[in-house]
């Protein structure tokens, strides 16, 4: 099988996502967010989204078949997102995937959705060089992973602590009346702001826990600096310049990010760093990482942003990879994990 097909099925939050990926290239990539329907809450409601998934499922996949003008005879085999992620989520598209991998007679390939974050930066790079790191940021996780076989082996070098990069953002949008999701205010506002006009913590980065934590993360203390400040202008009755704390926030994010994420990569004396998750959408992140890669002889790839955030075209693409790699594909009864470990491929 030179250039398997295969279709991908993402689930774990608020996309329904499906696509076809043939080797290297991307054929059809289909999205269907509920995002409109949490926003009312400032949060994913599972149950809300899981019922959009179970509505979505089908039109979607039909879709992405079309799209590539396929049938679902034409796929060789069937990846979904088995976990992290919200359960009620997962069990949605798993099982809408289990059925069609059962109807049509097609390999089932139950993914790390994390790990797909990785593997789809393949459909505009190309191959992974050896030693590669990895940072993941999104809204429920930040990782820095070691990638030594994308399809078999991955090691975790670091993780958050506490709160993610994204949930920071979207608890500190939260206090300054954003609607849900932040981070793409906080993202618009900075850009107009002093990045130096507040000081803002850099977590796990100095002292004694920044030496016993050198490549995790810890982003509560930051939300926490970030809302006192609020409160005490308010208090003292003085208007609140939006745009600086943004930009504040979001250079703080950034460069501990960077500064963590380049001290991963010369330890494991690489030369490359993917970047992958929906956080990484964020203009300030993608400007440090470049310019500090730039000053440290690190490639860095970040996706265009429709590869950022979740998709079917990751789930498809870490599939092409176990497929090509001769990894068995997942038992029929497969479960899924809402807590998959990061050093797990698949079910």
């Amino acid at each position: 099988m030179s250039e398997p097909i295969v279709l991908g099925i993402e689930s774990t939050c608020d996309e329904t996502a499906a696509a076809i990926v043939q080797g290297r290239t991307l054929i059809s990539n289909v999205v269907a967010s509920s995002m409109n329907e949490h926003a009312r809450y400032g949060g994913v409601i599972p149950e809300i989204a899981s019922r959009a998934h179970a509505e979505a499922f089908v039109p979607c996949v039909c879709k992405a078949l079309a799209d590539a003008n396929m049938t679902i005879a034409d796929v060789d085999a069937i990846a979904v997102s088995a976990g992290p992620g919200l359960a009620g989520c997962l069990a949605v598209g798993v099982s809408g995937a289990k059925a069609l991998a059962w109807a049509a007679n097609k390999p089932i390939y139950g993914i790390n959705h994390v790990i797909g974050h990785i593997a789809v930066t393949q459909l505009q790079f190309g191959p992974f060089p050896k030693d590669t790191l990895a940072l993941i940021v999104s809204g429920g996780h930040t990782s820095l992973l070691h990638v030594e076989d994308v399809a078999r082996h991955i090691d975790v070098v670091g993780t958050t602590l506490d709160d993610a990069a994204g949930e920071c953002f979207d608890k500190v949008a939260r206090l300054l009346g954003f609607p849900y999701p932040g981070g793409p205010h906080i993202d618009r506002h900075a850009q107009n702001g002093d990045p130096k006009a507040i000081r803002v913590p850099q977590g796990l980065t100095q002292g004694k826990a920044g030496a016993a934590h050198p490549y995790d993360f810890s982003f509560s203390g930051v939300k926490t600096a970030v809302a006192r400040w609020i409160e005490e202008q308010q208090a003292a009755g003085r208007e609140i310049p939006v745009d600086d704390v943004c930009a504040s926030l979001a250079d703080s994010v950034a460069t501990v990010l960077a500064k963590k994420a380049m001290r991963g990569c010369k330890q494991y004396d690489s030369k490359t760093l993917i970047v992958g998750g929906g956080f990484s959408a964020n203009s300030q992140l993608r400007a440090k990482l470049l310019e500090y890669g730039e000053r440290h002889g690190v490639e860095v790839r970040i996706p265009q942003i429709k590869l950022c955030t979740d998709n079917g075209a990751m789930v498809a693409m870490l599939g092409v990879n176990l497929v090509e790699a001769g990894v068995a594909p997942s038992a029929p009864d497969f479960p899924i994990d809402s807590a998959m470990p990061m050093d797990r491929i698949s079910m």
